[in-house]
């Protein structure tokens, strides 16, 4: 059985990492597209964490046995059909002890070639963890700012797709922000560490040292954005400017929270709405949710843009100093204005 540590297996070409812990611990966080293959089901893990416990190690491992023996045919099968697809496979446990060990020493046995990761998914956590602190002495972003539905997302989405080093926090965090910011998203809010491990890979996979990213709040939804990253956005690298029509904002803004829902959207945004009664009083938003309910749904957008987005947001706005201002209107233009701002920046042109 050979052994990895952390910055080795991150290295290697065409691997998969097998994670071998309980379901659970795999939603929290795992290694980079980890494959999930449990050596223990959550209920089964707890058990044997018991008797190790109360009993002892020895106690322990038969019970360690009767859950696993039925599943070891699986386990190879599964290995077995990724090893067709990756070069290599490393496997991980929590701390790299006896689950991953014990896997690792049956495929061995096997004649199968794989690596056991030196200090489990902890040591990937510590890795983790030391790379966002420093990350930014060598990492630049150039953070786009502009007011509510200007195409920020958009933009940085057009750049992903022109393989730009991109990252979309938004996205991350499954939230844009707002009261409003989980309309948007489909998925459930990742836990702080997996919010914390998909801007590492970001960073760490980058192609180039210049990456966008959209300006954000400290905490995005239920996450928080990482000290010294939050740290390169408001301070450090390049600040642009993106702004295009209230025609085009109000269209992108419906587009995203109501034409691309299914109808019940509506309800969820009424519901939104009636949460700024405090701050905007009965009447405005008995106002707001009667065009709602008569479908003027552009009208009731610029309203919310002019009358509370907008002034909310402008201090935001106006505290940078841009190094570029970028209209959004033609996207075309603006994306390739945004990439040709990218080349300046790598050639230290700005």
């Amino acid at each position: 059985m050979k052994t990895i540590n952390i910055e080795e297996a991150l290295r290697l070409k065409n691997t998969i990492f097998i994670d071998v812990r309980t379901e659970s611990e795999y939603n929290e966080d795992c290694i980079s597209n980890a494959f999930n293959m449990p050596l223990f089901k959550d209920n089964e893990h707890n058990e044997v964490g018991t008797i190790y416990k109360m009993q002892g190690k020895h106690e322990a491992i038969q019970k360690g046995f009767d859950y696993v023996s039925y599943k070891l045919k699986d386990i190879y099968m599964q290995v077995t059909t990724l090893s067709t697809e990756y070069e290599n496979i490393v496997i991980y446990c929590a701390r790299g002890g006896m689950r991953s060990g014990s896997v690792c020493n049956l495929l061995s046995s096997l004649g199968m070639n794989i690596y056991k990761l030196e200090g489990g998914y902890k040591a990937y956590r510590n890795f983790v963890l030391d790379y966002l602190q420093t990350a930014m002495d060598t990492k630049k972003f150039i953070v786009v700012h502009g007011l509510t539905g200007v195409g920020k997302t958009d933009l940085l989405k057009m750049l992903e797709k022109k393989e730009m080093d991109i990252i979309d926090l938004e996205g991350m965090a499954q939230n844009s922000g707002s009261t409003f910011g989980f309309i948007t998203f489909d998925e459930k809010p990742p836990s702080q560490k997996k919010f914390e491990t998909r801007i590492f890979e970001k960073l760490y996979f980058s192609k180039t040292n210049y990456i966008f990213i959209e300006s954000e709040s400290k905490r995005v939804g239920q996450v928080s954005v990482p000290n010294e990253i939050y740290e390169g956005i408001i301070r450090d690298g390049y600040h642009v400017l993106l702004d295009c029509s209230i025609e085009n904002r109000v269209k992108r803004l419906c587009r995203d929270y109501i034409y691309e829902k299914d109808s019940d959207n509506v309800e969820v945004l009424k519901g939104c709405i009636e949460k700024f009664r405090k701050r905007l009083g009965h009447k405005k938003v008995d106002e707001y949710i009667s065009l709602l309910d008569e479908g003027k749904y552009e009208e009731l957008v610029e309203l919310y843009l002019v009358e509370y987005y907008d002034p909310l947001y402008m201090h935001s706005v106006d505290k940078y100093t841009y190094n570029r201002h970028i209209n959004f209107d033609n996207v075309d233009k603006a994306l390739e204005e945004s990439i040709n701002f990218h080349k300046a920046a790598m050639e230290g042109a700005i």
